[in-house]
């Protein structure tokens, strides 16, 4: 059994311990494994951890559990993501909240350069379906992985059209891989799994509860340089997707509507203060994110990098190997500005992301 990956398990299941104190216990203790072999007086001296939470750790009942979901990814031949392996998808690793451990089935690259998210209402209306038929039509030319939750609506048809134009697509599931939600999507996740595939950080036997469906938004969010929001009441789970893809310093773009439209005010509200870009055509979208090769090109050129670009760059270069936490006190820099920065050199293929977030100049 793989005794890496029942410590990891166990560690997602402990009461109290999120994904930013699971990090932290992990960095403190040297290792996943580590974190249930340290004594439980070093263990409570950890910033925000303590005695109650330190004796939690040790608690049977979660590597008996863990046992049990290994059992379940052997039988079903599922993939796991460790948030320090190589196989952890890089644009989600700059995410705080990022899951430190993720499952999925299909048949897709984790970690292909132009990943899109496209949500919106689970009852889209015909101008919707039809902007999303058209874009995603347009963009089989820059050969994207398709990102959505696999509702009803807009996921659905952002999901369906991807197929129709032999793109992959990836649905983020609020639930295990032992089970399918809604069910009627069972012929489409089928097709999913061979181009495309299905990614959560739930284990089997996951209830299906309403604050799932948030925690995995930011997860469709965190995955992409881009959310792209199709249609939206003012309020809903598209609109949370795009405040996070914002508090990620991703891109968001939003699709205007007729004010009079219920399912266009969340869109046009993004729009008109300033938290998405207006979308109307696929240029819209390629302009701003520069997949036009010409302008990719003068990226390349060290001299077009910013103050803070350059900064980082310097930082790096003076070191072999360098952790973020490092890298953030050394810069006169915010945390959120210094993982903002590091993307985009990632991006630019300047500097390179090794597992344990470290960063190496790339000299290629």
């Amino acid at each position: 059994m793989n005794k890496e990956l029942l410590f990891h398990i166990a560690l997602t299941l402990v009461k109290g311990i999120g994904p930013v104190n699971a990090k932290k216990l992990v960095a403190y203790c040297g290792g996943v494994e580590a974190v249930f072999k340290e004594k439980l007086k070093a263990i409570e001296k950890i910033p925000n951890v303590g005695r109650s939470l330190a004796k939690e750790i040790n608690q049977k009942s979660y590597k008996i559990r863990a046992e049990k979901e290994i059992k379940f990814i052997q039988k079903h031949a599922i993939n796991y993501h460790s948030f320090w392996s190589e196989n952890y998808p890089n644009k989600l690793r700059h995410c705080h909240d990022a899951p430190t451990l993720l499952f999925s089935k299909g048949n897709f690259d984790i970690n292909r350069d132009r990943f899109i998210s496209i949500v919106g209402t689970r009852k889209a209306t015909p101008y919707g379906q039809s902007f999303c038929k058209a874009l995603i039509k347009e963009l089989k030319v820059y050969d994207p992985i398709i990102v959505s939750g696999l509702a009803y609506g807009i996921d659905k048809c952002a999901h369906k059209e991807s197929l129709n134009n032999d793109i992959f697509t990836l649905g983020v599931l609020a639930h295990g891989l032992d089970t399918l939600y809604p069910k009627t999507h069972t012929k489409l996740v089928s097709q999913m799994i061979q181009k495309g595939g299905l990614i959560t950080e739930f284990l089997s036997d996951t209830k299906i509860i309403r604050e799932n469906f948030v925690r995995r938004n930011r997860i469709i969010a965190g995955l992409s340089e881009a959310t792209i929001v199709l249609e939206s009441g003012l309020k809903g789970g598209a609109m949370v997707t795009a405040k996070m893809a914002n508090s990620y310093n991703r891109e968001v773009f939003a699709l205007p509507g007729k004010i009079s439209d219920p399912y266009s005010k969340g869109c046009n509200c993004l729009i008109k203060n300033n938290e998405a870009h207006l979308l109307t055509n696929i240029s819209d979208l390629v302009n701003n994110l520069l997949w036009d090769k010409k302008s990719k090109t003068l990226q390349h050129n060290l001299f077009e990098n910013t103050k803070e670009e350059i900064e980082l760059i310097d930082i790096i270069s003076n070191h072999n190997g360098i952790h973020i936490d490092l890298i953030h006190s050394l810069s006169k820099l915010t945390f959120n500005e210094t993982n903002r920065v590091l993307m985009n050199l990632e991006l630019k293929d300047l500097i390179l992301l090794k597992p344990g977030k470290i960063y190496f100049k790339n000299f290629n």
